[in-house]
């Protein structure tokens, strides 16, 4: 069998599966660091930075889901351990962070590595018309770059 029985080629699918896992990495590290940021932050803008940190990991949360299942709707196995999500993430690990404008340089940071990640998943996955990982990349990456223009935007 040369294809997966949603008919993708299966060395193309693993290849897409591998970028996916690193994505799900990635956004477990993110997710975290925004928990932590909400839980922890201090100072002039808490109540406003409070409330936009909540709402980003609640989106991080849903996104973690739809990447784990698509990885499963390609025929493989998403990671699902801390260790594996320490040992494969491209974002750090952020302790303590209580300084708005240090958590919200953190989340800036954060999506600069995911929408490459998901670029790059964009590419592949429009090599091998794979409309369903295409479309979910093409949704976050709209999403996440009016984010990204909102949270520079708090930054000055």
């Amino acid at each position: 069998m040369s294809d997966t029985q949603i008919g993708l080629p299966i060395d193309q699918s693993k290849e897409l599966a591998g970028k996916l896992n690193q994505l799900l990495a990635d956004y477990h590290l993110f997710y975290i660091n925004a928990r932590g940021f909400h839980w922890n932050i201090k100072g002039e803008k808490f109540f406003e930075l409070h409330v936009k940190f909540e709402e980003l990991y609640n989106d991080l949360q849903l996104k973690i889901d739809e990447v784990a299942e698509r990885i499963l709707t390609l025929g493989f196995t998403p990671m699902h351990s801390y260790k594996d999500f320490l040992d494969n993430s491209s974002i750090p690990a952020a302790n303590n962070i209580s300084d708005g404008r240090k958590a919200v340089q953190s989340i800036l940071d954060s999506f600069k590595t995911v929408i490459k990640v998901q670029r790059e998943l964009l590419d592949l996955s429009g090599q091998v018309d794979d409309e369903g990982t295409n479309a979910l990349m093409s949704d976050y990456i709209r999403e996440q770059e009016k984010l990204v223009w909102m949270y520079s935007s708090f930054m000055g």
